[in-house]
């Protein structure tokens, strides 16, 4: 399509000439000059005058030359919602494999498209437009709503709950047993029945080899419009809040409350029974060891406001050589 109508389309503003025809979309890099780029992070700037893309979205005109640009109010969204003129998933149509095995009691409905060797228990209930792709596995007395979208070697184990337009990708573990061990007089474990579910409600999406443990009673509960990364542990009895980012490796462990709205970036880990506000963003690598209040920015281990952290981080690479002085003012006074 034509620059002037990409710009239509996403409702941005258009500098420079509107008839090149744009084909795809790609990075700042790499992109050709049939395509469209983004600028959002301004470390990226100094690569405006030196791009081969045909244009490019960012948030405010740039004065330094630069392709043809479209003003956004937000150029990574605006990115995104180009991508999809361009790109399109490979479309699955409905119906059901041969190889596939349905329980006769599992409740299905018409529009579902289930793949090779997918296996659906007893009482199981599907709604409209799922798709299961192949080895997909759902034990007895799952319930999972409309537009449910379970790549291969998802499973879903007995009695979960899945709400409207979840998407899980490869290797998702819903309602695993939780981590649950009674120890024994004589230093033995035995093991907890976990007679809880998992809840997840709609617009979530969940993304390669996570797992999401099942509460021993009750239940685990990811609410409307989490995102979760790959390989996250989630712990019996969490509930994660509306619309949490969720980043690979994080831990949680067992019957802690995250508000709406956080982040917790790359291998975080947080403890149990802990209570974690709306709007707290905890820096990679931080392990959580209190309870937070809304609205915090934390990081470290233990974990302290960010801009603490950000002050003892810088104040460590001196440590040595504030050893050495304070050793030479001990001399001194004993002198």
């Amino acid at each position: 399509m034509k620059l002037t109508e990409l710009a239509s389309q996403l409702g941005c503003q258009l500098i420079g000439d509107g008839d090149i025809e744009i084909e795809g979309v790609a990075g700042i890099e790499s992109a050709g000059p049939h395509e469209v780029t983004f600028l959002t992070n301004p470390r990226y700037t100094d690569k405006v005058a030196s791009t081969g893309a045909g244009a490019i979205i960012v948030g405010q005109a740039l004065d330094a030359p630069s392709p043809p640009q479209l003003i956004s109010s937000n150029p990574y969204l605006d990115f995104a919602r180009a991508l999809e003129f361009f790109y399109s998933a490979p479309t699955t149509e409905a119906g059901i494999h041969p190889t596939a095995v349905i329980a006769d009691s599992a409740k299905v409905a018409n529009s579902v498209s289930i793949g090779a060797y997918a296996v659906i228990g007893e009482n199981v209930v599907i709604g409209d437009n799922a798709v299961l792709h192949p080895h997909v596995t759902i034990y007895a007395g799952v319930e999972i709503g409309d537009d449910f979208i379970a790549h291969s070697q998802v499973v879903v184990r007995e009695f979960c709950r899945i709400g409207d337009r979840v998407i899980l990708q490869n290797a998702v573990q819903v309602g695993t047993d939780g981590y649950g061990f009674a120890r024994r007089a004589d230093g033995s474990h035995h093991k907890i029945p976990q007679a809880g579910i998992v809840i997840i409600e709609d617009d979530v999406e969940i993304q390669a080899g996570s797992c999401i443990d099942r509460a021993a009673v009750g239940e685990t509960r990811i609410r409307r419009g989490a995102k979760i990364d790959n390989l996250v542990q989630i712990g019996h009895a969490v509930e994660v809040g509306e619309d949490n980012l969720i980043c690979a490796q994080v831990g949680i462990a067992g019957s802690t409350t995250l508000g709406k709205n956080c982040i917790l970036a790359g291998q975080v880990g947080v403890i149990n029974h802990l209570t974690i506000g709306d709007d707290v963003i905890v820096t990679a690598q931080t392990g959580v060891g209190h309870n937070i209040e809304s609205g915090r920015k934390i990081s470290g281990s233990p974990e302290l406001d960010n801009g603490r952290w950000l002050r003892c981080t810088a104040v460590y690479n001196r440590l040595p050589e504030l050893d050495k002085a304070v050793r030479r003012l001990q001399k001194k006074l004993e002198a």
